[in-house]
């Protein structure tokens, strides 16, 4: 039998595993002795001792023995203590809180080291598409806490050394840095989670942990870090996940998805949106100026789109606001993670759009970083004739240059070439509405040659300087060009519902530049028990522009119930003479502060002012120039009833603009006083469940004394009073993983109060739609068919007049659109129905809109 070398062999194996487990059961008890030794709570009261003292009496209620160098700790000090069950780890800390660097424990005996100076580190984190990445696990060493819902994290008292500071969250690739603790210094640090296989395929694409619509976070809203509970201003944010998800392509389509926003392409090219009653242009990039009169813009190179509502002029002055708000464009950055994604979109009317975009870092460190986004755009009209080619290209650059500054550029080269729309004057009183016009739905009365090419240069530099741990200086440089080669613009005079005069006006070549100058100061601090966000800032704005312009010129008139031609260019270049149109050069200077103030733990109170000195300088034949000095304040009250969940809020904000002359439809010119408005608001702000329910409620009231309107003969005219008042609704939810639901409703009641002509007392303004609703919900399967998902929305645009006398009007509409989509770890693929139900609608201007079609998007990411 051989069971004794068996038997040897499994006891030598049994027993070298037992002491294995016995060393670790030791090492275990002793860590746990150690620990509870610190855990220990005592409770000491001493007067005017020294520290050797306490620490006496440290020891004797503890039962521990402290070592240390009276040469290195200052014991000799004089000090009180008034310890009640604290633990003896705290006891320590408050006893020296920056003397000691670390507790050695060994038995009983507790190790006292001197520090060499202690430092904190804060950061964010954010996900590899630059967005703010929530409650994510981040550790340095033992300490562990959790980043908040904005990725911000911060430890405080951290012992000089060299650090691992890691982050981590489910389904997501830990990501590390290595972090370089100094004595009395801060590092800001930016870690960005690079998703994995598996965290793409169950965190981002089949429905993510929060709402991915509710981000609400920017930098330009208040030009100060400030969330949107604690901002007494209303605005909306189209994400740029929710612009993907509809197969958005055009940044008319994605403003519909702010609440109360209605879009309308102009004549002249440009895009403008209306809400609370009122105009706006898409005149602001990045928080600074910038244009939409005459050059288009593509969706490409936009990240998010950011409406404000009111008159916002104390931070953005009258250039870029309207009374109704600002519409603000934030340009896609940068991002440390290497990165490419292709889209491809074809559909009706011969649509083909390729678009890409490219990031990489330029070094190892990642301090240099490179963006590229470009677009390619062919589309055809729905229309007999007309089309939209567009190319883009947008580079961007962002350099770390050491810890305190950082410098980032970019830049949008935007080639047009199209056919702009028709403006309809209407000079019959058969005429109260576009369907009663008997052209077909389908035509156009101008042929593809009467077009418009163009090009805009947009350019952005920012360099950032902390200045200290609680203040930055940010210096901005914003350059907008707008190049137009030829515009030719389609007034078309309806004399009876069958009887059209075709006219024409022709621009260019035409150069508007705006360059601005900013300089901004933030910072946080107290004066005693109140706390201050703070921002100092000061603007220069130059514009200048020259053009030559061809007066409008009857070409003929026709009966479009019978077959016609439509007009040629050739046919207008025979009519129109060629004139310098006078431009003066405007010049405006701007200072303005901000501070919002923590009156209370609840409560804070935003107190903010701009003085604008505006000049404009006098142009040879034309008008003797204009110089002026407008002040904007702006108040607002912020009370959270419960923090980071529900807050009430109300505001009081003025708005100015100093107006150029108006063109008139006799080609006259009509000098314009500034006009002013005031806006008193208030409401409610909730962001509940991580975001996955947040309802905005308001109601408004602006009052202009001066105001402009449009009369029958659409003359612009400046007589009288105005004013709008209504509510805004805004809800964004997640009710359930994978549901997200996107709503809007704005009523709006904007009349004439007072005028010179009392005929129109109490009429509405034009242009002012007395209610807009939006909604857009979609699903994305969770489990089974994981990755497909469905879309669905509904706008409302109710009816509005085009001038104040109140009799043409264009009628209210309802726009159903269905998306279907499927998405995986590298590439995705999208169908999406516009129009679904063929409705016909009209622009403000009386163009048809397109009927029902269809667009197809396949992406790819690597």
């Amino acid at each position: 039998m051989n069971f004794l070398p068996y038997s040897t062999k499994a006891f030598s194996v049994i027993w070298k595993k037992a002491s294995i487990l016995l060393c670790i059961l030791l090492i275990a008890l002793s860590a746990t002795a150690q620990t509870s030794l610190l855990k220990k709570r005592i409770s000491v009261h001493l007067n005017n001792v020294s520290v050797s003292q306490i620490l006496e009496a440290l020891e004797t209620h503890s039962g521990c023995t402290f070592v240390y160098s009276a040469d290195l700790l200052d014991v000799a000090r004089q000090t009180s203590v008034h310890l009640d069950h604290v633990t003896l780890e705290d006891a320590l800390q408050q006893l020296f809180p920056n003397g000691i660097g670390q507790l050695a424990v060994n038995g009983n005996r507790i190790n006292l080291q001197p520090s060499a100076g202690k430092g904190t580190i804060r950061g964010e984190v954010r996900t590899n598409d630059g967005r703010p990445a929530g409650y994510v696990t981040v550790s340095l060493g033992s300490n562990k806490m959790q980043a908040d819902e904005n990725g911000r994290f911060q430890f405080r008292q951290i012992e000089v050394g060299t650090y691992q500071l890691t982050a981590d969250y489910v389904g997501v690739k830990r990501q590390a840095k290595e972090v370089q603790v100094q004595a009395n210094h801060t590092n800001d640090i930016s870690i960005t989670l690079y998703e994995d296989a598996q965290a793409l395929q169950e965190v981002v694409v089949n429905g993510e942990r929060v709402n991915r619509f509710a981000n609400k976070e920017t930098d330009y809203v208040a030009r100060m870090p400030l969330s949107n509970l604690e901002n007494p201003q209303v605005y909306s944010v189209v994400t740029k996940q929710l612009m993907q998800e509809q197969v958005s392509y055009t940044i008319a389509d994605a403003i519909r998805n702010a609440a109360g926003a209605v879009p309308v392409t102009n004549p002249s090219g440009g895009l403008s949106a209306y809400f609370r009653g009122f105009g706006v242009g898409i005149n602001a990039r990045n928080g600074m100026e910038s244009t939409s009169e005459r050059s288009a813009m593509d969706l490409a190179n936009i990240e998010r789109i950011e409406v404000l509502k009111g008159p916002s002029g104390t931070l953005f002055g009258s250039s870029v606001s309207s009374f109704g708000g600002v519409v603000n464009l934030v340009t896609k950055k940068p991002i440390e993670a290497k990165r490419t994604e292709l889209s491809y979109t074809t559909g009706s009317f011969g649509l083909n759009r390729v678009t890409i975009d490219f990031n990489t870092p330029l070094d190892a460190e990642k301090k240099v970083l490179f963006r590229i986004n470009s677009a390619l755009h062919r589309e055809r009209s729905f229309l007999s004739y007309g089309f939209n080619n567009t190319f883009l290209v947008a580079p961007s650059l962002s350099y770390r240059v050491n810890e305190r500054l950082s410098l980032n550029v970019d830049a949008e080269l935007l080639h047009v070439h199209n056919t702009q729309p028709m403006n309809f004057l209407i000079r019959s009183a058969d005429i109260q509405q576009p369907s009663d016009i008997l052209l077909d739905y389908r035509k156009t009365l101008y042929h593809d040659n009467v077009d418009v090419k163009n090009r805009a240069t947009r350019i952005y530099a920012e360099a950032v300087y902390k200045l200290s741990d609680n203040f930055k200086s940010t210096t901005l440089f914003s350059y907008v060009s707008e190049d137009v080669e030829r515009s030719y613009q389609r007034p078309v005079i309806w004399m009876s519902p069958r009887t059209a005069v075709r006219a024409s006006a022709v621009y260019g070549p035409v150069y508007n530049g705006y360059t601005n100058l900013q300089h901004n100061i933030n910072g946080t601090f107290a004066t005693g028990s109140i706390r201050h966000k703070l921002l100092l800032g000061a603007n220069y704005r130059h514009y200048a522009s020259n053009f030559l312009f061809a007066e409008a010129q009857v070409i003929d008139q026709i009966d479009v119930t019978q077959p016609f031609q439509p007009v040629l260019r050739q046919s207008i270049d025979e009519l129109v003479s060629y004139a310098p149109f006078p431009s003066p050069t405007q010049n405006t200077i701007s200072v303005y502060a901000s501070d919002m103030i923590e009156l209370l733990p609840r409560l804070s109170a935003m107190l903010s002012l701009r003085m604008d000195r505006f000049d404009r300088e006098a142009t040879e034949g034309s008008d003797d120039g204009f110089e002026q000095t407008s002040f904007a304040p702006k108040f607002g009250l912020v009370y959270q009833l419960i923090p980071q969940q529900l807050s009430l809020f109300g505001n009081y904000m003025s708005g100015f603009q100093n107006v150029a002359p108006a063109l008139q439809p006799d080609g006259s010119r009509q000098v314009l006083d500034p006009l002013f408005a005031n806006q008193a608001e208030g409401g409610v702000k909730t962001e509940l469940f991580n975001k996955k329910f947040s309802f905005t409620a308001s109601y408004y009231y602006i009052k202009i004394d001066n105001a402009t309107r449009t009369n029958a003969a659409l003359f612009i005219v400046q007589d009288g009073e105005q004013v709008s008042k209504g509510i805004d609704l805004e809800l964004i939810a997640q009710p359930l993983t994978g549901l997200n639901i996107v709503a809007g409703y704005a009523y709006n009641n904007n009349r004439i109060i007072s005028a010179s002509d009392p005929a129109i007392e109490g009429n509405k303004a034009a242009n002012a739609p007395e209610n807009v609703a939006n909604i857009w919900a979609s699903y994305t399967f969770q489990k089974r068919l994981k990755g497909l998902g469905v879309g669905v929305g509904l706008n409302y645009v109710d009816k509005m007049y085009r001038a104040t006398d109140n009799t043409f009007f264009i009628p209210s509409y309802s726009l159903a659109n269905a998306v279907i989509y499927y998405q995986k770890q590298a590439w995705g693929i999208q169908l999406k129905a516009n129009n679904l139900f063929d409705k016909r609608y009209w622009d403000y201007w009386g163009n048809p809109q397109a009927p029902a079609n269809f667009a197809a998007n396949l992406n790819f990411r690597f």
